[in-house]
């Protein structure tokens, strides 16, 4: 775990221990806080300039990244308020400090034809000149799958065992998503043959009673860093720009493991309207399956109607910036 380097360390880690003990998680705040303890180190200041001069300053600085500055705002703003709370300062510097309006945010979508040669060109960048290469490409390439053709997020079949696939049922239990709740979910036929197809191999492979489905070293899962480097390298195969790009107010995303999980969502309606049904309809269904608590985190993801819709959005962002 890195340390804080500033004079404001010792202080920072008590906050993050406050926060921890009233239940909230750890990783994404000191990650914040860090880069604000690098800035407060780089500045060589101490409790006592951080005024709101200072933080104005900051936020010039920061004047092209609104979005690293409104989160680096909302965290040091609630560590001020401890500080005040624990009488160790008497005012919250940050409290007429406003935040940038936020970009919006367009997440890279595949098309059905992008997503079929992403996963033809994963498998064929499976190594086999080595077993455990092998074992360990096959095994991020069925995450890939699951992620494109199930929208599960990326965490989920790391987390699977060997016991949540029912091979008779073709099903998958997800246990402890991110919003803790449970689902069960039918695999589309081609997906449960691929898996089965995977179990045959694994039983080859995994011999220390490892009980995850995609077994890594020492009893545990596979590294999330595997499926990222298959996927990286299957999107550059089909000759995808791999850039995230921010044109006037709008941000678009690259693409990412977690972009499948959008294009699915966008896919599925797609394919549901080009049938003559009601992707409203659809949506709670929809919703269920990929594990959301509320319809309205599924609509998040129907920010564009599909790929095209996307990639006429970013020439449309373009055309208008070389306007201005």
């Amino acid at each position: 775990m890195k340390a804080f380097e500033s004079p404001l360390g010792p202080l920072l880690e008590s906050y993050i221990s406050y926060r921890t003990s009233l239940g909230y998680g750890e990783k994404g705040l000191r990650r914040i806080l860090l880069a604000f303890d690098r800035y407060v180190q780089g500045q060589k200041a101490d409790l006592g300039d951080l005024n709101p001069l200072f933080f104005l300053e900051l936020k010039k600085r920061l004047a092209k990244k609104h979005n690293t500055f409104n989160a680096m705002l909302l965290s040091v703003r609630g560590f001020f308020t401890y500080l005040v709370r624990r009488q160790i300062v008497t005012e919250n510097p940050l409290l007429d400090i406003g935040s940038y309006t936020p970009n919006a945010f367009i997440p890279f979508v595949f098309s059905k034809e992008q997503t079929d040669a992403l996963l033809c060109a994963a498998q064929k960048i499976i190594r086999k000149e080595d077993p455990d290469s092998f074992f360990r490409d096959f095994s991020a390439y069925m995450v890939v799958i699951l992620l494109a053709r199930c929208g599960m997020r990326i965490k989920e079949p790391l987390r699977l065992t060997l016991l949540d696939y029912q091979s008779t049922r073709k099903t998958l239990y997800i246990e402890k998503t991110k919003f803790h709740k449970d689902r069960l979910i039918p695999l589309p036929a081609a997906v449960a043959r691929e898996l089965d197809t995977y179990l045959r191999v694994r039983g080859s492979f995994v011999t220390d009673g490892n009980a995850y489905l995609f077994a890594g070293k020492n009893n545990g899962t596979l590294h999330a860093r595997n499926v990222y480097r298959l996927f990286d390298q299957s999107v550059t195969e089909i000759g995808i720009d791999g850039k995230k790009s921010i044109i006037g107010n709008t941000s678009f995303g690259r693409p990412t493991p977690h972009s499948l999980r959008h294009s699915f969502a966008i896919n599925t309606l797609k394919a549901v309207k080009d049938r003559g049904g009601s992707p409203q309809n659809a949506l709670p269904v929809l919703s269920a399956y990929l594990g959301h608590v509320k319809y309205r985190y599924t609509a998040v993801y129907l920010k564009v109607l599909d790929a095209s819709h996307r990639n006429a959005l970013v020439d449309f962002a373009i055309a208008r910036q070389e306007e201005i």
